[in-house]
């Protein structure tokens, strides 16, 4: 129905409800002209007379009372639905469509989602984890997070904290094969590589030296297209694993792994929360939002100091036996 119609029903009506095309026009916040204008043009379209008028009263004829019987329920379903869809922004209940990296997110992300759901139990996290840079808009996402502002144009970004890719191996590896102590040292050791789930390339370790990022490949004792088997592998004692902080940081805080080489490591890319405009979205997706920046920017539970850093490699120092000297920052 184009709109011109829908407006000449939208008065029809009202003038039948409050039989005054006067008090019809106030009421839908038109001048008396262009009630009687639009009541005019749908009488015409018709070819019919739908209302009796005096200078003091008007009622339906039949035709009028036939067509509001029939226009009126599906009128007001419409300005129910619409209203409806107005306020549906301002709900807390209801799906929340979250997406994020498969693999080094996970421990960030559960938390949150955790806290946000205790808060809010009306909510319904719908969660998309994948390690490809999708289309915010396609899927239907209402808050994302990714390494790196999203490509997606429309899309606001906001940074939480870096992430730190940390080469470190268990005690237990460290007695049995010994601690590196160069770049080069590590072609004697047992190292994990990464296959990403997407292109299923080998990805390399990245590392900073002399000031410069680097890619180092290495060659590969174990290789695992999943971030949590490779953990297992290095807690085991198995293999050195270059892992990222928001998985190792726990337990190199624990004494479980022992970081190494610490003057490489890089600070190349940060994670970001990104979603669309705030006055369009949802109540709950703008409150998950507030969320994320408050508990995640510049978090320090998925990041390591380089005190912690060097306070963790001086306890595998210690167990050794002999003291390496000091790292520089």
């Amino acid at each position: 129905m184009a709109i011109n119609e829908l407006r000449c029903v939208s008065t029809f009506i009202k003038a039948a409800e409050l039989g005054s095309l006067r008090k019809a026009a106030l009421a839908l916040d038109i001048s008396p002209q262009a009630a009687s204008k639009a009541l005019g043009q749908l009488e015409q379209h018709l070819d019919a007379r739908l209302f009796h008028r005096t200078t003091r009263a008007m009622s339906l004829t039949d035709a009028g009372q036939r067509l509001l019987e029939e226009v009126q329920p599906a009128v007001l379903g419409m300005q129910r639905a619409l209203t409806k869809a107005r306020n549906a922004k301002d709900e807390w209940s209801g799906p929340l469509r979250i997406a994020g990296p498969r693999t080094t997110f996970q421990p960030v992300l559960w938390p949150l989602i955790e806290e946000f759901c205790e808060r809010h139990p009306g909510v319904q996290p719908d969660v998309l984890l994948d390690d490809r840079v999708g289309n915010w808009v396609e899927d239907q996402v209402d808050v994302g997070f990714r390494l790196g502002a999203s490509p997606d144009e429309g899309v606001i970004a906001r940074r939480l904290f870096p992430l730190q890719v940390i080469i470190c191996g268990s005690p237990a590896y460290f007695e049995r094969h010994g601690t590196p102590t160069s770049l080069a040292a590590l072609s004697n050791h047992r190292c994990s590589v990464f296959r990403h789930p997407g292109t299923g390339q080998l990805a390399p370790w990245h590392l900073m030296l002399n000031g410069q990022l680097v890619e180092q490949p290495v060659a590969p004792t174990l290789i695992s297209n999943d971030e949590i088997l490779e953990l297992q592998a290095v807690l085991a004692g198995k293999v050195l694993g270059q892992l990222a902080g928001t998985t190792a940081a726990p337990y190199i805080r624990s004494g479980r792994l022992v970081p190494v080489l610490l003057q490489h490591i890089p600070d190349f890319a940060s994670y970001f929360v990104y979603y669309g405009s705030r006055t369009s979205q949802p109540a709950r997706a703008r409150a998950f939002v507030d969320l994320a920046i408050e508990r995640l920017s510049d978090c320090s539970q998925y990041v390591l100091t380089h005190k912690e850093l060097m306070r963790a490699q001086r306890r595998l120092d210690s167990r050794a036996g002999k003291l390496k000297p000091h790292v520089s920052q």
